[in-house]
């Protein structure tokens, strides 16, 4: 099941923070919009299997394809395991980055259920200021 909700997120990849504007780049995930939604899991494009109670998102194909590293084979990408937090009106969650989006545009995340509910109902649509 696909689901989206609208709210505005901020989200750091790898603890990176930033108080200026920067130019969005591979390891950077600061600056920048895109939508969150939930899906149910399984075995992943890093190569393991999870279930929707478990912490992890999917990154978009654009990001997760070009992280400095990347191979042709998904299961080594060097983002696989790395973390990052999405903050929304007070709340946060921090996910392991495990798979990969193919409907996602640049800045997407794709969370598991219990990560996209630590930000908000799965009934509503995310969109993220990232």
């Amino acid at each position: 099941m696909l689901s989206s909700l609208t709210l505005s997120v901020t989200l750091c990849l790898f603890a990176l923070v930033s108080a200026r504007p920067v130019i969005p780049r591979a390891t950077d995930f600061t600056g920048g919009t895109g939508q969150g939604t939930y899906y149910d899991t399984g075995l992943t494009s890093c190569g393991k299997t999870y279930t929707d109670s478990d912490l992890i998102v999917a990154l978009s194909h654009f990001f997760y394809d070009t992280y400095p590293g990347a191979t042709a084979n998904p299961n080594n990408n060097p983002v696989c395991g790395k973390k990052l937090t999405a903050h929304y009106q007070g709340k946060s969650v921090t996910v392991t980055v495990a798979d990969r989006c193919t409907g996602c545009a640049m800045y997407d995340l794709d969370f598991t259920p219990t990560g996209f509910e630590a930000l908000s109902d799965l009934s509503q649509f995310l969109e993220m200021l990232i």
